[in-house]
């Protein structure tokens, strides 16, 4: 009798979270169920987040023996940098998981300051309980040895600014249900029951803008001033809430959401990325923004556009670090940090 054949080995997966806030692990558990099927399709060798692992054994495995990668968090200390190609190195494929991964998100708003700016307001302000002053030391001598911190970068980049990127699932965090959707269809390819998406393609997203997922009606009114929603005079529950006045993102960001946000009256926020095609983000918003604005002199103009409380933040809120213009002068300038 021949020896029984042994099972074919599981695909490996790891999941590895940079600067990131974790809500992108919490999203991949919150599949509910399906993180079972996730369980029964990969063995998982790194998630940080759930289960202990060492750089080691990342190290030691073959290049490519890692089957797919998933990184959430942006790229912001030389820790995550390295990481990032490792893995990239030992993964068959590498996917660029959430927001802050493809394009910086709200860490990514630090680049409008400088490395020292930053820590002057973690380490220096009211909020802050450091009556010693101490700052941070990238390396420290003790008897054992030198312990090193990984070391502040003075610009944060995305994945796809540091190794060459796969796929993206985007989102803040994505979508449980793009999620599943996303896993499901490479764990298809890896079957053979399904195609592989081609190279470079935006996984649990659509193509289209989360206008287009809105069921609020339109029709092509012109404002005369921005406003947050407690300023409205009348509200209506059922009209666009750009036509409203309101700062809505939904014009340039993709779809895939469901358009949750506006379905209750809350002006899109632009979790979700750019729409296919939009080279930046905040460009094509601004351009959105003019069209609906009834105005024709400059301080007119000025007058309408100052009612955008915060414009970085409008604009930008998710994408300055992957964007055209990636950070401000004073993220580059020598400070003395």
């Amino acid at each position: 009798m021949s020896p029984a054949a042994k099972p074919a080995a599981k695909p490996k997966l790891a999941i590895f979270g940079a600067a990131s806030c974790g809500g992108c692990d919490i999203a991949i558990v919150n599949i509910h169920e399906h993180i079972v099927d996730v369980a029964a399709a990969f063995d998982i060798v790194l998630w940080p987040t759930i289960m202990d692992g060492k750089y080691s054994d990342i190290e030691a495995m073959a290049d490519g023996e890692i089957t797919i990668t998933l990184v959430s968090g942006s790229m912001r200390t030389d820790e995550t940098v390295h990481l990032a190609k490792l893995l990239r190195r030992k993964s068959q494929f590498m996917v660029s998981f959430g927001s802050c991964a493809s394009e910086g998100c709200i860490p990514g708003l630090a680049n409008l300051s400088s490395r020292k700016e930053i820590l002057d307001t973690a380490f220096s302000t009211s909020s802050t309980d450091n009556p010693d002053g101490l700052r941070p030391v990238w390396e420290c001598q003790v008897p054992e040895g030198v312990l090193r911190l990984p070391e502040f970068e003075p610009v944060l980049r995305t994945l796809d600014q540091v190794v060459e990127v796969d796929y993206t699932i985007p989102g803040c965090p994505p979508e449980s249900n793009q999620i599943w959707a996303a896993l499901e269809a490479v764990v298809k390819a890896l079957n053979g029951t399904g195609p592989l998406p081609p190279k470079g393609s935006v996984l649990g997203a659509g193509e289209s803008t989360v206008c287009d997922e809105c069921a609020r009606k339109r029709d092509v009114k012109k404002i005369s001033q921005f406003v947050r929603i407690q300023q409205v005079a009348k509200f209506d529950p059922e009209i666009c809430l750009l036509e409203q006045g309101l700062p809505c993102n939904g014009s340039a960001t993709r779809s895939g959401c469901g358009a949750l946000c506006p379905a209750v009256s809350a002006p899109c926020i632009g979790c979700y990325g750019a729409a296919e095609g939009v080279v930046d983000y905040g460009a094509r918003l601004m351009s959105a923004f003019a069209s609906v604005v009834e105005a024709t002199q400059p301080e007119e103009i000025d007058r309408v556009l100052d009612g955008i409380a915060d414009p970085v933040g409008q604009f930008y809120r998710f994408s300055l670090a992957g964007s055209l213009l990636r950070s401000g002068r004073a993220a580059w300038q020598k400070d003395g940090e």
